[in-house]
């Protein structure tokens, strides 16, 4: 991995020393402190994730991404001559939890950058709290474009957002049959609305008529009357904004309605999760043939990225979706600020994280004005119980599977 910033280059990689010690509501520790807690004098970073509730799967995928960014981090000295530690914060899937959580790392813990959350809705929750404080925050997965037109000097957004998923689907129907009607069904929170409104305006600049569209509450126990309207609308494409265990559902009850679009297409997230495929965690072989947007899969060739894929799986037994590897590249880069900025302070960091440039396993980071790292987007099929790139044809590993009839499968 490749750094520059002020011309300064440095090379991390190394050892794993997590300390979760940071609080949940009530008192509760989000994890043990680690036997091979650093000294005091340490550098530590703040994280806040979901590593309980409605996202915990992705929360777990942040927290093992992190830790092998640490390991390699601390394997190659640490941090300013010291090994790095991480403070970390459950914030149960609430953004009420998320303020508490950067309220105790930033206030009592003193870290001097954040990384998190997870969900957009934490994350915008969280952008008016680091901007009054003036801590750095790092966005590692939060897709919603309202996270930065708060136009905070203090948030930096590692992935791609709402518009650039909308974008890539649409450029991906457009030379895959140019249908001309779309259903969006999304989860009603900032994550599902800006996805929605993101697609509303990427189809009708491309021609795609909305027939309809669906907002729904997380985590209910039946989508099937929601689905059996956009049945009736029979559209041509249905494009989700859901989370894991929401896609799961939508998939499993689109099978039992016999809603059958030529496409079941989706905003990333659930429908590219590692355990969206499987069986025991996700939608299994209803699964099959869904397509969503995603921001990175291990066969891409930016440096480091199949070296991350063997290192997780030989540590998890499974091969990482991106939101791994965004946690990965997120502390890589907040350390790369840190030795850059020669010191664990907060506005020195900032402003070495306007000025970072980075090659890393999840493509080249630079941000931008605005704070935005601009993140190439590809698209993904399941194809035999695994997400398989389809779109752009110059980075395809298969063409993509036109999805048959239920009754065929």
């Amino acid at each position: 991995m490749r750094l520059r910033a002020h011309n300064f280059v440095a090379v991390l990689a190394g050892a794993l020393l997590i300390a979760p010690s940071a609080c949940q509501r009530g008192g509760h520790e989000a994890g043990g402190k680690d036997d091979a807690a650093p000294s005091p004098e340490g550098t530590r970073i703040g994280v806040i994730t979901a590593l309980t509730g409605t996202q915990a799967a992705f929360g777990q995928a942040h927290q093992r991404g992190y830790a092998i960014a640490l390991e390699e981090i601390n394997a190659a000295g640490g941090v300013l001559g010291k090994p790095l530690a991480l403070d970390m914060y459950d914030d149960q899937s609430k953004p009420d939890i998320a303020l508490q959580g950067a309220t105790k790392l930033v206030d009592q813990d003193h870290v001097p950058v954040l990384l998190g959350s997870y969900s957009s809705e934490s994350s915008l929750a969280l952008v008016p709290a680091v901007t009054r404080k003036q801590v750095p925050f790092v966005v590692p997965t939060a897709t919603a474009d309202n996270i930065l037109e708060q136009k905070s000097p203090w948030v930096f957004r590692l992935c791609a957002g709402s518009a650039d998923y909308a974008a890539a689907m649409v450029d991906f129907l457009k030379s895959h049959g140019a249908p001309k009607t779309m259903a969006i069904v999304y989860e009603n929170t900032n994550f599902g609305q800006s996805q929605a409104g993101a697609m509303r305006k990427a189809a009708a600049e491309g021609g795609i008529a909305v027939a309809d569209e669906e907002a729904y509450s997380a985590g209910s126990p039946s989508y099937s009357p929601m689905l059996q309207r956009v049945k009736e609308k029979k559209p041509e494409i249905v494009y989700f904004a859901s989370y894991l265990l929401d896609a799961t559902t939508l998939m499993r009850q689109s099978r039992q309605v016999d809603l059958e679009p030529r496409f079941f297409t989706a905003a990333g997230t659930g429908f590219s999760a590692a355990e969206f495929p499987t069986a025991d965690k996700g939608a299994g072989k209803d699964a099959e043939y869904t397509i969503a947007a995603s921001q990175w899969v291990p066969q891409v060739k930016w440096p480091g990225a199949k070296e991350f894929d063997d290192k997780f799986f030989a540590k998890y037994g499974s091969h990482p979706a991106y939101h791994a590897m965004q946690a990965y590249a997120a502390l890589k880069v907040a350390a790369a600020a840190i030795e850059a900025a020669h010191k664990a302070e907060a506005a020195a960091i900032r402003d070495a994280l306007k000025d970072i440039h980075v090659e890393s396993a999840f493509g080249p980071i630079h941000f931008a004005e605005n704070g935005q790292n601009h993140h190439p987007v590809v698209v993904t099929q399941v194809q035999d119980g695994k997400h398989t790139v389809v779109w752009p044809q110059d980075v395809a590993a298969a063409p993509v599977r036109e999805t048959p009839p239920w009754s065929a499968r």
